[in-house]
């Protein structure tokens, strides 16, 4: 019986799903370790509106669980030691430098972690691999734990995540399916297994715990999402020929959905897919498949990722054509910088992409987003080494009232699909804004008609 789990990482993963399984299972101490003292103390602040993660729901169930068998330190030692189970949520970024660059995970984080354990443990541990990883992770794992020589016996478990973010908490409650994938192929190996699914149990139903060996596992997570990112760019395939030959992509899409086969899920079409897993993934996909000398295979899921680029150039290249081929000087605001809504992960969100192309046009970007901080968006491109940071600066301003983002701008661009911004007095945006005032929407979101009637030239995707 699992008494003490220890989760090393407290991020978009780490956080949630501890609160979760802190909440679901009262009797197993749970402690989120970090090195990063500033996020430790944002998820220790006494405002559970200030948790370094937005995710709705997610500060009741701190609430809920924090102090009780809740726990965040930055103690990382003391919580290995103490832990029967250690879930490792670091971040597994795709690697800048060296082979393998643009497309293999940097494991860096990953093999720290393993160290770590190495050099703290006394007693038998299960590891859990949590991160998003490349297949044969757990290999790497295991390779470095078996051989530290102080007679410490180890079982390398994946238990990859599902989570959507903005729905974490409703994902985390009512999974899917829970994947766990070990070694099936010993008694120790299936008992770990099983240590994991009683703790699941707890909450989920037995027959959507899924127990597999650890390839099986790390394969099906990036397959998923492979997958489901493959449908959002089919789809944006699509609205480009839509828009030129006067079909509609939410038509298409309603239709092809309804196709039992297909479903209507991921056919929503859009400025492109941002987030932290689908592209990582895919290119983690693409680069096991060439290692392998799979050409062909590689080749048809980079695809997925060449279509992606190409939707937020093509959308950024439609502004810059509309407002009569030079954005420069003028004033652009952009609604939404989260790569989707009910979220405040940037990680490869379209904004930052389409900001950096109109950056280089020299327009003047004032932005608004309701969850993401300016030092964030600032990070965001700047990370991009487009430009200095002095450039970004000055071509950049964050705001915090979308009307005033919008004041005096020559086009508006929606970014985010937040619900808010269906919600805003248009009227007196358009009132605001220089003539023609223009409405770029990335992620077909407003009444284009209402828009229309008010003076709005409304451009959106797939029409």
């Amino acid at each position: 019986m699992i008494k003490n789990i220890c989760c090393i990482g407290a991020g978009y993963v780490g956080g949630p799903t501890m609160a979760v399984i802190a909440q679901k299972c009262p009797e197993v101490n749970v402690t989120v370790v970090d090195i990063n003292e500033a996020r430790i103390a944002a998820w220790n602040d006494e405002d559970v509106s200030k948790l370094p993660v937005y995710e709705p729901g997610l500060d009741a169930v701190v609430a809920e669980a924090r102090g009780r068998n809740l726990f965040f330190s930055t103690n990382v030692d003391k919580a290995i030691d103490e832990a029967d189970m250690i879930f490792i949520s670091v971040n597994t970024p795709t690697k800048t430098y060296g082979v393998g660059k643009g497309m293999a995970a940097d494991l860096k984080y990953i093999e720290l972690c393993a160290r770590q354990i190495a050099r703290v443990s006394t007693t038998d541990k299960i590891v859990v691999e949590k991160s998003t990883l490349p297949v044969r992770t757990a290999q790497a794992i295991r390779d470095i734990l078996d051989n530290t020589g102080n007679d410490v016996k180890y079982q390398i478990l994946s238990n990859p995540e599902f989570l959507a973010e903005g729905t974490a908490i409703e994902d985390l409650h009512a999974p899917d399916r829970v994947l766990i994938g070990g070694d099936t192929n010993t008694e120790e190996g299936r008992a770990a297994m099983q240590a994991l699914v009683e703790v699941y149990a707890s909450w989920v139903p037995k027959e959507q715990i899924l127990t597999t060996n650890v390839w099986s596992s790390e394969l099906s997570k990036l397959t998923a999402n492979a997958f489901l990112a493959q449908r959002v760019s089919s789809i944006n395939s699509l609205s480009e020929l839509c828009e030129v030959t006067e079909a509609d992509v939410d038509e298409v899409a309603k239709a092809i959905g309804m196709d039992s086969r297909i479903g209507p899920k991921f056919l929503k079409s859009s400025v492109g897919f941002g987030g932290s897993c689908f592209q990582k993934d895919i290119l983690n996909l693409v680069y096991i498949a060439k290692s392998y000398g799979l050409n062909e295979v590689a080749d048809y899921w980079e695809q997925v990722i060449i279509m992606n680029d190409h939707q937020k150039g093509r959308f950024a290249s439609k502004i810059i054509k509309t407002l009569y081929n030079t954005v420069n000087g003028k004033k652009i605001a952009f609604l939404g910088w989260a790569f989707k809504k009910d979220t405040n992960d940037t990680r490869e969100s379209a904004a930052i992409y389409v900001a950096d192309i109109l950056l280089s046009e020299m327009a003047q970007l004032s932005v608004y987003d309701p969850k993401v901080p300016e030092a964030q968006i600032s990070f965001d491109l700047n990370y991009l080494a487009s430009r200095t940071k002095e450039e970004n600066e000055a071509g950049v301003t964050v705001v915090t009232d979308p009307y005033k983002a919008c004041e005096g701008a020559h086009a508006v661009a929606v970014l985010t699909e937040w619900d808010e911004f269906k919600d805003y007095d248009w009227q007196r945006i358009y009132d605001g804004m220089l003539k023609p005032a223009f409405v770029f929407d990335g992620r077909r979101l407003l009444d284009g008609e209402k828009l229309k009637a008010i003076g709005f030239e409304y451009k959106t995707i797939g029409k």
